[in-house]
């Protein structure tokens, strides 16, 4: 591509990340050292205090989907990942972006708007989506290194990508799952806010999971403890793995979990079993497993990932079923990881309102989009707004309906 509107900074598209180095990529990805990273034990409602060092965009997870053909070939998600460089090839900003051909593993529903664009006459595919493929986890998109020029590179980042747009005549450019300062940037540029709830834990400086229970109603307290001694009343075991831990019997279990999983959500998982074999060989030291056993054998699991303040919970599943095991294993299990290890909060996917009795707490997400066509734009932005305040209505509705103590409630 051609020079940036920054003087002295070009853009660039790199179909694989096999041609970044992964030092470069990292820099921009993670710009705060892990060690460094500020901790927010109360983050914001709408998600803005997201983990500054977020699994999801390094170049090692990155590259492990590449790698693995999970994005790729006939995936739907082509790599075109953008790069802002000074004149020395150093580079200063960097976006996780895909040419998108569908609208699948991105957790932002936009399908309504292809099919109205579509009756219409129009041509919605391809897309531009930047984004951690087939991860609903806010963090990060404008990659940007700690410089003195983040600012103009963070521009220069964003009009690369309507130029990008433009080129591959594109309908759209969507970056879902982002946090401040992208959301501000890209809100001045143009960009039309996206909002929707997800529920997230935070630890409030607890010293044991009790720590934590002693902050519901007394009703609710009695039934989280109920709920964990059932999970476990048939011999049940979990275990939490990490590292050199993650052998590839291991993973060969977990997988079979995944894919009972996903063949009953929506037919065919997103990652292939190659995926967690390199995301394990790569960043394994990042990756909490939590493994539930039963008669000597694994029977269902889930897969987290550590930021620098935060776990993430992603993936699960299981070959037995049995009452209250999803919670314990996903849920339950997380929260007693983030207080033993002194992470701030847990992030534990999309969607579940059922999260909310077990003291998880709303929190608004937001993605940012940019339609070409005012045709399509128009009424879009007009949904959005009655969409956000629907999005914030509901939120302060189900923060008052929580597990917590209150005036209201009995301690």
């Amino acid at each position: 591509m051609s020079d940036g509107p920054e003087e002295g900074l070009s853009v660039r598209v790199a179909t694989s990340l096999k041609a970044v180095p992964a030092g470069a990529w990292n820099a921009c990805a993670n710009p705060l050292a892990l060690q460094d990273a500020l901790a927010a034990p109360c983050p914001p409602a709408d998600g803005s205090g997201a983990d500054r060092d977020n699994p999801f965009v390094s170049h090692e997870f990155l590259l492990a989907l590449e790698e693995s053909r999970c994005i790729g070939g006939r995936s739907g998600w082509s790599p075109a990942y953008l790069l802002v460089e000074e004149g020395n090839g150093q580079i200063l900003a960097a976006a996780p972006s895909f040419l998108k051909s569908h609208s699948q593993g991105e957790y932002v529903f936009d399908h309504g708007w292809a099919d109205a664009y579509e009756r219409a006459g129009g041509r919605y595919y391809p897309k531009l989506q930047v984004a951690a493929p087939f991860t609903p986890a806010t963090g990060p998109r404008l990659l940007v290194a700690d410089t003195p020029g983040a600012d103009e590179a963070r521009v220069a980042l964003i009009a690369g990508l309507e130029a990008l747009r433009a080129q591959t005549q594109s309908s759209s450019v969507h970056v879902t799952f982002a946090q401040e300062p992208d959301v501000a940037a890209l809100k001045r540029a143009g960009y039309l806010e996206r909002n929707d709830l997800q529920f997230h834990w935070r630890n409030e400086g607890f010293r044991s999971y009790d720590d934590f229970l002693a902050t519901l109603a007394s009703r609710k307290r009695k039934a989280l403890k109920r709920e964990r001694r059932e999970a476990l009343s048939a011999g049940i075991t979990v275990e939490a793995l990490s590292g050199r831990e993650l052998t590839e019997a291991v993973w060969d279990d977990f997988y079979g979990f995944y894919q009972d999983t996903g063949s009953r959500k929506w037919g065919r998982p997103y990652l292939n079993r190659e995926f967690f074999s390199r995301v394990g060989e790569a960043m394994g030291e990042r990756i909490v497993l939590m493994m539930a056993r039963r008669a000597g054998r694994y029977i269902a699991g889930a897969i987290n990932f550590r930021g620098a303040n935060t776990l993430y919970g992603r993936n699960w599943g299981c070959i037995e079923d049995h009452p209250f095991l999803h919670f314990e294993v996903c849920y339950h299990q997380a929260i007693d990881y983030a207080i033993a290890h002194g992470l701030s909060r847990v992030e534990a996917g999309a969607q579940g309102e059922h999260k909310l009795a077990r003291g998880y707490r709303p929190v608004i997400t937001r993605s940012l989009h940019h339609i070409a066509d005012p045709g399509l734009s128009r009424p879009v932005a007009a949904y959005l707004a009655q969409e956000r305040a629907q999005i914030a209505d509901a939120r302060t509705a189900l923060e008052a309906e929580g597990p917590f103590r209150s005036t209201d409630n009995d301690g």
